[in-house]
């Protein structure tokens, strides 16, 4: 039953869940450095003051709560080499053939009852108007125009599907936050995104696009914790990393950074998380690599 796979895949991610006060407050962009300290030698320097040694119980703690710990994997066991660059994303044993081979359009729906009914896996774009989310599903499956890409906010709105490799779904949803579509084709968004979020038993996780060229957005915020509260899976896919929007704004990994400072309120465990670039082709291979591993682990 798809149903109880879903709740599968998000219990397990729950299962490993710390107290909030055991959380390490940095987050930083880079873990590496962290995990390889855990699991350095003792220094050979006395020193007047003694740092305490970090056991590999402290370790497999900074990992929970740190980095996103696929199904099959042991925290204990983790690795600097098994950490997806630009993310928080362990590559775990359900990882596999993430090559988009053939990608299909097979139609538009007004409504979530509307939409296919083959019970294929599927994984659901969402985000602000104009983060990039039309470039970024061109750039996944590395054809031009598969989805529609336009200056003008609110283009998308209607839930899109486009079969890949005739095994799985990639899902383009209306762009939240949009006031530029003509008045008629305004919907609520609530009741048309979020009864697709609640209802559609083939969806393995929310690809939330969040644009990292400027500081955390409310809407964003808001989306994330939604999703959180509502118990469906989600990862966080940061849009243009390789811009700075003005010479005094922050640097892209200074506002993912402050994004996920802010959510962490409502996460005891940081859901997964991405940088990506549609322009230089950044994280491309990563988020599709991710997607599989839950994918396969769905399949399963």
């Amino acid at each position: 039953m798809l149903m109880p796979a879903r709740i599968r895949l998000f219990t397990l991610r729950a299962s490993s869940l710390l107290p909030s006060s055991s959380s390490p407050s940095p987050f930083s962009l880079s873990f590496r450095t962290s995990i390889s300290h855990s699991h350095s030698a003792p220094s050979h320097h006395v020193s007047a003051t003694k740092t305490p040694k970090i056991s590999i119980s402290d370790t497999a703690k900074f990992v929970r709560t740190v980095l996103f710990i696929p199904p099959g994997t042991d925290p204990e066991e983790v690795t600097d080499d098994m950490i997806l660059p630009g993310s928080n994303v362990v590559l775990g044993p359900y990882a596999g053939d993430a090559k988009v081979k053939e990608v299909q359009f097979i139609g538009s729906s007004i409504r979530p009852k509307d939409c296919p009914k083959d019970d294929r896996p599927e994984f659901a774009m969402l985000g602000r108007s104009n983060v990039g989310k039309s470039s970024l599903i061109n750039s996944l499956v590395r054809k031009k125009e598969v989805a529609l890409t336009s200056k003008k906010p609110g283009k998308t709105q209607l839930i899109n599907h486009f079969l890949v490799n005739r095994s799985w779904y990639l899902v383009d949803l209306p762009g939240y936050g949009f006031a530029n579509a003509p008045e008629s084709a305004r919907m609520d968004w609530s009741s048309f995104t979020k009864g697709y979020f609640l209802n559609r038993e083939s969806l393995v996780s929310v690809l939330l696009l969040v644009d990292a060229s400027v500081p955390p957005q409310k809407i964003d915020i808001d989306c994330a914790n939604w999703l959180g509260r509502n118990n469906i899976p989600m990862t966080i896919v940061f849009t243009k990393c390789d811009k700075v929007k003005n010479s005094k704004g922050k640097r892209p990994d200074e506002n993912i950074k402050n994004f996920q400072e802010v959510i962490k309120e409502n996460y005891k465990i940081h859901p997964p998380w991405i940088m990506t670039s549609s322009a230089t082709g950044l994280g491309r291979d990563e988020l599709l690599l991710h997607m599989s591993q839950l994918r396969n682990y769905w399949d399963n």
